[in-house]
């Protein structure tokens, strides 16, 4: 019996156009859907989810002895995700640095990078567990099958879709991602105060932008620092985009003994590199675009930031203050765009319609 009755050659006449578009679309949603966007309900993008879920199935929980970084990274890629070691490992990195995440769903053991930007050491030298918070996203609930399972990549496992996630995880630790066409930028928020909106619109579900803002003010970086103005924060909530003016926290000590004064820095904004800060602080002194600096010394330790800008005694301290504002990152602004994936769709959600869906979810699972 020959080839052609099993195979034949048909040309289908196609719009080049057409077919671009409709590509393009398909890679669009799903790098959206599959990679740069968090679910509404519990705040994770895929990877994250799946390292947590990994981590969980393997028994790497808190209280219990720590695991290589590398037994998590390459477990969640065999079973999971086939998309690299690096990037599996570059998102578990993230969620167990206190200065990228508000409350981190990582416990760390070793060196998880700084907030001068250096890297952290080779995934075969860390080691890993879930904290106590992150298992309030996994643990009783998901063994209960209150969530949709699926194939993984070849259909040999299980995972879940969402973690039931029993705290708001979008509000609280934030997230961000460039997808195709857009991004998300959601800032992380106090837990406590994110409960207390939730109860607040679970007990009022006619509660407007305003109620809910005497329960939560505000972002809640944390990095710290200090927030300049409430207007930004408020448009935001009210639809979804904004943006806030954060400032480094600075004070003026006066040191009589030698009569000097200096200017020390002790937060800084959010995601602002320290180390770079204090290099663009050195080129303004060396460019004299600031004048009245004498010395320049990082004294952070594992205490926290502290950056001592000595002042010439003929100096003004808070025109040197406001001259740093207006010329380094010590003052920058952070864009906010509440967007999530909400029933497959990416959306930009208000405050009000995000803490909506996370209890239309609990009361779900």
């Amino acid at each position: 019996m020959s080839d052609s009755l099993f195979f034949r050659e048909e040309k289908i006449p196609v719009s080049i156009e057409q077919e671009l578009k409709r590509s393009y679309l398909d890679y669009a949603m799903s790098v959206i859907v599959g990679r740069a966007l968090p679910d509404v309900r519990d705040g994770l993008k895929p990877v994250h989810r799946r390292i947590l879920y990994g981590m969980w199935e393997q028994g790497n929980t808190a209280g219990k002895p720590y695991k290589k970084s590398a037994r998590i990274v390459g477990d969640v890629m065999g079973k999971y995700h086939p998309h690299g070691d690096a990037a599996i490992y570059d998102a578990l990195v993230r969620m167990a640095q206190p200065f990228s995440m508000r409350h981190v769903l990582v416990d760390g053991q070793g060196n998880f990078g700084s907030v001068d930007g250096d890297n952290p050491a080779a995934m075969r030298y860390t080691e890993v567990r879930l904290s106590r918070l992150a298992e309030e996203m996994l643990g009783e609930d998901l063994e209960k099958e209150t969530v949709d399972w699926q194939p993984n990549y070849d259909g040999s496992l299980q995972e879940p879709t969402v973690l039931p996630a029993r705290f708001p995880n979008l509000l609280v630790n934030g997230s961000s991602g460039i997808a195709v066409g857009m991004a998300t930028n959601i800032p992380p928020h106090n837990l406590g105060e994110v409960i207390d909106a939730c109860v607040a619109l679970a007990k009022n579900p006619e509660a407007t932008v305003d109620d809910l803002l005497r329960y939560l003010p505000g972002p809640d970086f944390p990095t710290a620092a200090i927030i300049r103005g409430t207007d930004g924060i408020r448009k935001a909530y009210a639809t979804g985009q904004g943006a806030v003016q954060v400032q480094a926290r600075a004070v003026i000590e006066h040191h009589p003994k030698g009569g000097k004064t200096a200017i020390v820095i002790t937060e800084l904004p959010f995601q602002v590199n320290k180390a770079k800060l204090v290099e663009r602080i050195a080129e303004l002194v060396q460019s004299k675009e600031i004048d009245g600096i004498s010395d320049l010394r990082d004294e952070s330790d594992r205490d926290g930031i502290r950056v001592v800008v000595e002042l010439k005694r003929d100096a003004v301290p808070q025109v040197v203050l406001n001259q740093l504002y207006k010329l380094t990152p010590m003052q920058s602004s952070f864009g906010i765009n509440l967007l999530a994936i909400v029933e497959g769709q990416p959306k930009v959600l208000t405050l009000k319609q995000a803490l909506e869906h996370f209890l239309a979810f609990r009361k779900e699972v």
